[in-house]
């Protein structure tokens, strides 16, 4: 079962990705903040985490780019409302990039995808 961490600072996205994603047999752990999701990093260990680009006063993109220098074998992906970060340098480092919807399916589609790259040894 692999172990996922959600960063959103909606509670409600959260909440419902983490039931969705239980459902699809993952661990999930959220985190409502870049530096919750920094100390859940420091404590524990995960397979993937999946960011919300627009934090309340913080950036998701800053948090990828923080976990790609320090935890280069966690794969990312960005998970936003805004689909123009696509374009941004930045956004370029997550594994996966997917546009907010109420359909979950791409999502899990998404997390399949990269850690089926993962378990193939691309981030060792």
């Amino acid at each position: 079962m692999a172990k996922l961490l959600v960063v959103d600072d909606e509670a409600n996205i959260r909440l419902l990705y983490a039931q969705e994603l239980s459902d699809e047999g993952y661990q999930v752990v959220t985190a409502g903040s870049a530096l919750e999701a920094v100390e859940k990093l420091e404590s524990e260990s995960f397979d993937l985490a999946v960011i919300d680009i627009k934090l309340k006063n913080e950036s998701g993109l800053e948090l990828l780019q923080r976990i790609v220098k320090e935890r280069h074998t966690i794969p990312v992906i960005l998970c936003t409302a805004f689909s123009c970060y696509k374009d941004d340098f930045s956004a370029w480092l997550a594994d996966g990039y997917v546009v907010k919807s109420s359909d979950l399916q791409e999502l899990k589609d998404e997390i399949s995808r990269v850690l089926a790259k993962r378990q193939r040894g691309a981030y060792v």
